[in-house]
């Protein structure tokens, strides 16, 4: 199976309410022989939106003004 049908699936899994440890388990059932790894599911369900220039810059003023953070 292809990397992107595998990251559908996974997308599907996250939608539906499962964490990683579910997701895997139930990807193993289903395609026991070409299942991703655990990390590489994991790094799925990261959200993209998390890295972006305001967050960095919104944390980096966050230090500056209080550097006992």
């Amino acid at each position: 199976m292809d990397k992107r049908e595998f990251r559908v699936l996974i997308k599907y899994c996250i939608l539906k309410g499962k964490n990683t440890v579910e997701t895997k388990t139930w990807l193993d059932a289903e395609f026991p022989d070409t299942v991703p790894g655990k990390s590489t599911i994991k790094n799925c369900e990261r959200p993209k939106e998390v890295v972006t220039d305001e967050n960095i810059l919104r944390i980096h003023k966050m230090i500056l003004n209080e550097r006992k953070l």
